[in-house]
């Protein structure tokens, strides 16, 4: 079967499963997948495609801790309560041995967003619209920077010309943003996360000075920057690896007086912040604190108290 062969069966297949079934009627179909996400019982209607047909409704928008695909479950109540407390995939039903087919058309589609995460990169509007300072590691392209990590932690002699110009005052903290795994988690989580740190640092006295974008990352880039600007603290907003459950999650990186040969154990990491886990608002006001004890002990990582 050819690979358009399967795309019309697949659409057809899903044509048939939106035409007026509901939860009641038909927990495998995507009208009982969007109701079990609480979207008045069926997806939003799809946008036309760009030659004006029909797109397929966008299914990663559902609350994974909302659908329930078991049929006749014996504690409803309480199986969504256990859902509510995790993304994991529980409650998905099976037909035979299989997935359902809500199921798999999900894990297919989160894969695809996970890998189109990893492969695009960070928007120049979005760069040019928060006024970043644009460089990039040593790596010349994506390929070079997924099977190349060591290049993507040093900087040419150019970019590094650029980051003394952009931090000639020496100020105290930097914050950098690096595309990292997943371009999708910046964009989602960057412009949050800065004004709640800038505002935190920015209430106790200390500037930040221009935020630095730097395309290609690796976590150790920001090593090099404290060993160009000699900052007491870098704080490093990265996309990390995207998964299946969600491909916009982004960790903080912050080290007191980065340098090349720091520890990663120097390290002092926020983790998982998208909008399924700790809020970009919130994290910013975390990593502001953070950042004024490490100020005050003049440590980070496992050297903080």
């Amino acid at each position: 079967m050819q690979d358009t062969d399967v795309r019309a069966l697949v659409e057809q297949m899903v044509e048939d499963m939106l035409k007026g079934k509901s939860l009641q009627t038909s927990s495998d179909s995507i009208s009982s997948y969007a109701a079990s996400g609480g979207q008045n019982n069926r997806l939003e209607k799809a946008p036309e495609s760009t030659d004006g047909g029909q797109m397929l409704p966008d299914i990663t928008q559902i609350d994974l801790r909302k659908q329930l695909l078991v049929k006749k479950p014996k504690d409803r109540e309480g199986y969504l309560a256990m859902k509510a407390k995790t993304p994991a995939r529980l409650g998905i039903g099976r037909a035979g041995a299989r997935y359902k087919t809500a199921t798999m058309l999900r894990v297919r589609a989160d894969h695809a967003a996970a890998q189109d995460a990893v492969f695009s990169d960070v928007s120049e509007e979005f760069i040019k619209k928060h006024q970043f300072v644009f460089v990039k590691t040593k790596c010349k392209d994506k390929d070079e920077y997924l099977t190349r990590p060591d290049l993507g932690r040093r900087f040419a002699d150019k970019e590094r010309e650029i980051i003394k110009a952009a931090y000639k005052d020496h100020p105290k903290v930097i914050i950098v943003v690096g595309d990292g795994l997943s371009s999708s988690a910046v964009e989602a989580n960057a412009a949050e996360m800065i004004p709640a740190i800038s505002q935190g640092l920015k209430a106790k006295g200390i500037s930040t000075g221009p935020i630095l974008f730097i395309k290609y990352a690796r976590v150790g880039a920001m090593d090099d920057i404290g060993e160009i600007t000699g900052a007491e603290v870098i704080c490093m907003l990265v996309g990390e690896r995207p998964g299946l459950v969600t491909a916009e999650s982004m960790s903080a990186y912050i080290a007191y007086h980065p340098r090349h040969g720091l520890a990663e154990a120097k390290r002092t990491v926020i983790s998982n912040i998208h909008k399924g886990g700790t809020t970009a608002v919130e994290a910013g006001a975390h990593a502001s604190g953070i950042i004024m004890k490490m100020l005050e002990q003049k440590a980070s990582g496992i050297d903080l108290k």
